[in-house]
């Protein structure tokens, strides 16, 4: 039986694959971003798009609405929403403390905020029983990401689908994280990665190679079958052992 299933950043890279994947299955898929021009080039059979700023409280009550009208309940919804924020506008400042606070200002709202405003906005809808709620973390939550805004932005993100899992886990609903390391062909690092890096990167690895977004889209798709109905409150690696370090 087809299920509704809600994905942010569903245009490019993660959030598109686990489309992909969604709607290859026979899913009906509802893509948000912010870019409309993006999400309607993502050609992904048979989805809906709908353009908004998900951090912004009023554009999500019209998410919401959106989804009432469309779907009205809502099978599977996957926060794969985010970034670094060094795509965003910086700020005009040179103080090194207006830089923190812009920093750390934009890496909550791409990743956190945006991840909170839309499941309590969806909460509601989620199926009962058999809902999934899905967030795409980072391995830097786990072991930093050189600035600190970015690692702790999705750290935050665990402890908030802990208390999901328990809030939600009586009507029957999962709550889970997988956590990628390093995924080639997204725009996470807005444009060719230094080679140097991305060598360091691999070596990290223990099966010797970089990730890509079929990897993580898999992993969501299984966290979303009946076949993971147990598992909740986890927060599962995706990044060929990278985490554990070498």
């Amino acid at each position: 039986m087809a299920r509704n299933v809600v994905i942010s950043g569903g245009g490019t890279g993660i959030g598109l694959a686990a489309a992909q994947a969604f709607a290859a299955g026979g899913d009906r898929v509802l893509l948000l971003g912010r870019r409309r021009e993006v999400l309607e080039r993502a050609g992904v059979d048979g989805a809906l798009t709908y353009a908004a700023d998900l951090s912004e409280p009023d554009e999500v009550r019209q998410i919401e609405l959106f989804v009432e009208e469309t779907l009205g309940t809502v099978d599977v919804l996957i926060h794969g929403a985010g970034g670094t924020g060094q795509l965003e506008p910086q700020p005009d400042s040179d103080d090194p403390l207006d830089r923190v606070a812009h920093s750390w200002t934009v890496n909550f709202r791409l990743n956190t905020l945006t991840a909170a405003l839309l499941t309590e906005a969806l909460k509601g809808r989620l199926a009962r029983p058999g809902g999934r709620v899905l967030f795409v973390s980072s391995i830097a939550a786990h072991r930093g990401s050189g600035s600190g805004a970015y690692g702790a932005a999705k750290a935050a993100l665990h402890p908030y689908a802990h208390d999901l899992a328990r809030e939600l886990g009586p009507h029957g609903i999962t709550v889970n994280v997988v956590a990628p390391g390093y995924v080639e062909d997204t725009g996470f690092f807005g444009g060719a990665i230094e080679e140097g890096r991305r060598e360091r990167l691999v070596a990290e690895t223990a099966n010797g190679r970089a990730g890509t977004p079929g990897d993580v889209a898999g992993t969501l798709h299984w966290l979303a079958s009946p076949g993971a109905g147990h598992i909740t409150s986890q927060i599962v690696q995706v990044n060929g052992g990278a985490e554990r370090g070498r």
